[in-house]
Formats: structure tokens, sequence, C-alpha cells
């Protein structure tokens, strides 16, 4: 199984590390740390030492409550990030659902559009379904930031994200986007509570019979701190345990904060005899 995105065609055979890169002042866990261009750049090098398969870069903050700002913001933001990460040699993601933003990162070269709205904004399909080779994420979500927490009352969380992401699936081939460009992710604690969230992981092998790599973000997730009782900050052991039992399950992509460590964890499960779970 692999991954084509702009410039690297991805082996899931091993479970990849994605790392992410906040160029924000106001994200959930590390809002701040990294909010101008050089910090941002510096993180970028520190991840890609520290075995980093993949640079997620956002500049628009997805806490509960974020404020959601206009292209140009987020675009000023991202900007000067990503036209010097695209030269570090490691495929660079860019996390927006704004159409305007996609074009630009596609334009200078960016590998992948992570888009937590599934590309459900008017305009996004089509920015992204012209570009040649581009890998895309679509993720499960209700509402948008502002909103998603009160909008938790599934029946079956399994089955409707499930058929969530089938229908959108549904849209990108019926545009020509091939499966190969393609991931998924369930959203986890966008618009969950911690019990939907494990529900997700539990019955993962539901959501990878739509025959799509799935990724998964569990790093540092407000659920970790409902089962640990510990605060973001302190979460890292939980974060690792979830990864494992995401990669176990059959997630071939994971999205974290501790990249280092990550990856560490995953040598260790592999020469253990750790195998990846079914890919479909």
């Amino acid at each position: 199984m692999f991954w084509q995105t702009t410039r690297f065609r991805l082996d899931l055979s091993r479970p990849q590390v994605m790392g992410i890169v906040n160029v924000t002042p106001d994200s959930f866990s590390d809002g701040g740390q990294h909010a101008d261009a050089r910090g941002a750049l510096a993180h970028c090098e520190q991840l890609i030492k520290e075995g980093v398969d993949i640079l997620d870069i956002g500049g628009e903050s997805t806490r509960p409550g974020a404020v959601i700002l206009s292209p140009d913001e987020e675009w000023q933001r991202l900007a000067p990030v990503l036209a010097e990460a695209v030269k570090l040699n490691v495929p660079v993601s860019v996390d927006t659902c704004k159409p305007e933003v996609m074009q630009r990162a596609l334009e200078l070269g960016v590998d992948i559009v992570n888009d937590i709205k599934a590309l459900s904004a008017p305009g996004a399909e089509q920015a992204v379904a012209s570009h040649s080779a581009c890998g895309i994420c679509l993720m499960h979500m209700r509402g948008d930031p502002t909103t998603m927490q009160s909008q938790t009352d599934y029946g079956d969380v399994v089955a409707e994200v499930r058929g969530f992401l089938a229908a959108r699936l549904a849209r990108l081939r019926a545009l020509g986007v091939a499966d190969e460009r393609l991931t998924l992710d369930p959203g986890i604690g966008f618009g969950k509570t911690p019990e939907q969230n494990l529900a997700l992981l539990a019955r993962q092998a539901e959501l990878l019979s739509l025959g799509l790599p799935l990724l998964v973000g569990w790093s540092r997730k407000s659920t970790l701190g409902a089962l640990t009782g510990r605060p973001v900050g302190e979460r890292l052991a939980a974060s690792l345990a979830a990864a494992l039992a995401s990669v176990a399950a059959g997630a071939r992509v994971v999205r974290v904060h501790d990249v280092a460590a990550t990856v560490d964890a995953l040598k260790v499960w592999q020469a253990a005899g750790g195998t990846l779970g079914p890919a479909r």
C-alpha cells in the first residue's frame, strides 16, 4: 500500500509518523511555541532529525472554540514556512480547510492537503482534484471548531463516521481522484465524546473496510486526559499507547506532537514482533 503525494510515493508497509508544526499562538497543546516563521522552521528541522516522515504545517488552530481566520490571515502565517519547508526533502502537508490556502500551498509545491472538513468547503474539491498528484486526507468532523463539541449526539458514531467518509470518498472518485492519493481520518476529538473516540479505535476495522489507509491523531487529546487524569503537557505515555494501539489495528499514519518518542516506540514495537493490522 502506497500514498501518492506531489513529490513522494510513501510506502505504507511501515507506519508513517506525521509531525505536527503549529504556526499558531493558540493551539491546544503547543500554541505560541512556533508561532513565527523562524521558530516553525527550526521545529521542522528538529522533527526531521528525530525521524519524522511527514511534516504537517497548520496556520489556524482547530481546538474547540478556536477563532476562525480569514484565508489571507492564515496564508500570511503559512507562506514563509511552507516556502522553506518544501526545500527540506521530506513530504510537506498543509493543514487547512480553505480552498484559497490549498491552491496557494499546492502552487508552492506542497505534497499533501490535510483537511478537517474533508474538502466540503465550496471550491475545495476542485482546488485539490485539479492537481495531478497531491496527497489528500479527508477527516470527519461535525460543525466547525467553534461548535463541534455541542454536536456529539450520534446514534452509532462508528457507522456515521464510516458513512460520511464513504460519501466523501465516492465524491472524490467521481471527480477523477485516484485512490492512491487518498487517506481517511476518523477525526478523534473533533465533535466526539471520550467514549465515542474509544469506540472509533475499538472498531477501527469497520473504517478500514472502506479500502483506504487510515491516518489517526490521538496525540495529547482530551480523551487521554480524561482516561489518565493528566494535563495536556503530561500525556506522552498515553499518546504513545494510543498511537501503537491504532497502528496495531491497521492505521498507517499517526499524527503526533512527540516525534522522537513515537519513532522510538514504533521501532521497539516492530522489533518485538509487532505487525500492522490489516490495511482493509
